[in-house]
């Protein structure tokens, strides 16, 4: 009986799944937040300084196509290890930044298409936060005016490594 409930389960889960990534897809391919997001992750692509253009290319893409399939970062650095010479150190930092930036991206197009000027910087609020994004924490950021921390300029989600995350504000609020 468990096993019969857990299999409906999964197949009502992989039917909702399926469901929200069509419906982002098409988002993303006809509807102003997604022209606004392809604007972001386009002005983004070069910021990976560590692998050849064209496959930063490639990662940004892949980024994009895990967001609409909700997949993780570790799929990513498993294609990142196959089309670069690269370590994997380095190619989880990058699957993890870019994982990140891709979700931080659309939060934003979602959020400026909306009529958001702004947002609150929200941190994991754990240990391994870094002093800077601490210290970002609770403040409010313009959308055109990303701050620069520890010598990179970005908003919350779109930093290396960075766990912390856009919280929107709308005129209303």
């Amino acid at each position: 009986m468990i096993a019969d409930v857990y299999r409906r389960d999964q197949v009502m889960w992989n039917q909702v799944a399926a469901d929200m990534s069509t419906r982002l897809r098409h988002e993303l391919r006809k509807s102003p937040p997604g022209a606004i997001f392809k604007e972001l992750q386009a002005q983004q692509v070069t910021l990976i300084k560590s692998i050849p253009l064209e496959a930063s290319k490639r990662v940004h893409a892949l980024a994009q196509e895990g967001l609409l399939k909700s997949t993780r970062a570790e799929a990513l650095k498993a294609e990142i290890l196959k089309t670069s010479d690269i370590a994997e150190s380095r190619a989880r930092l990058i699957a993890r930044t870019e994982t990140s930036r891709a979700a931080s991206n659309l939060v934003q197009a979602r959020a400026q298409h909306a009529g958001s000027i702004g947002y609150i910087w929200r941190t994991s609020e754990d240990e391994d936060v870094r002093p800077s994004h601490k210290e970002m924490n609770g403040k409010y950021v313009r959308w055109t005016h990303p701050p620069t921390l520890d010598n990179l300029k970005g908003h919350a989600g779109t930093l290396p490594n960075c766990r912390c995350y856009a919280e929107p504000v709308f005129p209303d609020d």
